[in-house]
């Protein structure tokens, strides 16, 4: 019986829209012919054309600033993410829809393996306004991006492990 239970809750903990990985995914797809608000954002410096981009939008406060997904989807907080491989374009561009004019903190995510994990010795990371990348994350000040209310460009430098620390690479792809 308890596990019957479990599976009929089972909606309930991931979320509305599914699985945890598919958070925010809808709210954030751009839809041909829309307007705007929203963000595209250019990937500048891929180490290679291998694997997925992850892109997403949060709420710019630090405790908010890259904080579990479902958590922020669940208090009703901004929380947007696109998804898709790789694409041979030079540099690739993604577009993500945000709730509105505003100011937002981004983060792209170069999965090299696709397991939609961050894994700092293999895949690569970059922050709206390219801040350095020391040892821990960066405040969301530094990854922050003003959104108006059509469409947004952003540039952001992908960095990968480059000797003992984070940059980005010295020829780009």
């Amino acid at each position: 019986m308890k596990q019957f239970a479990l599976l009929l809750a089972l909606p309930l903990l991931l979320g509305a829209t599914g699985s945890p990985r598919e958070l925010g995914k809808r709210e954030g797809a751009c839809r041909p012919g829309e307007s705007g608000p929203a963000l595209l954002v250019s990937a500048v410096g891929l180490k290679d054309r291998t694997g997925n981009l992850k892109l997403e939008v949060y709420p710019s406060t630090d405790p908010e600033f890259l904080q579990d997904d479902a958590t922020l989807v669940n208090a009703g907080k901004t929380f947007r993410r696109v998804e898709v491989p790789v694409p041979a374009g030079n540099p690739p561009q993604l577009c993500i829809r945000v709730p509105g004019p505003g100011t937002y903190s981004v983060v792209l995510l170069h999965d090299r393996d696709r397991n939609h994990k961050f894994h700092w010795t293999g895949d690569g990371i970059g922050f709206a306004s390219n801040p350095t990348i020391g040892l821990s994350q960066p405040k969301a000040a530094a990854a922050r991006v003003q959104a108006g209310g059509g469409l947004t460009r952003v540039s952001i430098t992908l960095n990968y492990l480059r000797g003992l620390r984070m940059r980005p690479l010295a020829s780009a792809s």
